[in-house]
């Protein structure tokens, strides 16, 4: 029993790159990547600055609600109930639920009656509204609790 060796075996050699294990491996690193970014994040304290943004335009006829110290409401010059005040910026408006309405607090009126008044804002559908607040250049006049990296 004698073997014999071909010269023109169909085992030749491949010169061509075999590409599916290198995109096994190329998955394989999508899928660690895609695991291990969230968890390389790190939430660091950082005190921001404080950004003073210029004063914006006011537009020709606005639309001023304001919320006294005593929880008391009014639009412009006329104080109004809470029920009247869908109906009441209807009025004002004129039925253009798009106004732009800004609403201006005291400083002492709990937050929980802004964010009663600012509901019945938005089921009323006026979903533009603006927040009033004291334009100040000089940002060393905020307080320290103001600061965003302030703690309890």
């Amino acid at each position: 029993m004698a073997g014999r060796i071909r010269d023109d075996d169909d085992l030749s050699d491949n010169h061509e790159i075999n590409i599916t294990p290198f995109i096994d491996v190329m998955l394989v690193l999508l899928i660690i990547f895609m695991v291990a970014a969230p968890l390389s994040t790190v939430d660091v304290p950082v005190e921001l600055p404080v950004a003073v943004a210029k004063p914006q335009p006011r537009p020709s006829k606005p639309v001023f609600l304001t919320l006294q110290s005593d929880t008391t409401l009014s639009i412009g010059e006329k104080t109004i109930s809470r029920d009247a005040l869908v109906s009441t910026l209807d009025d004002v408006t004129e039925s253009k639920r798009d106004t732009r309405l800004y609403v201006r607090a005291d400083k002492d009126v709990p937050y929980g009656e802004l964010m009663k008044l600012m509901n019945a804002l938005r089921i009323g559908g006026y979903l533009k509204v603006g927040l009033v607040g004291l334009e100040s250049a000089d940002t060393n006049a905020l307080p320290a609790s103001a600061s965003p990296a302030a703690g309890p």
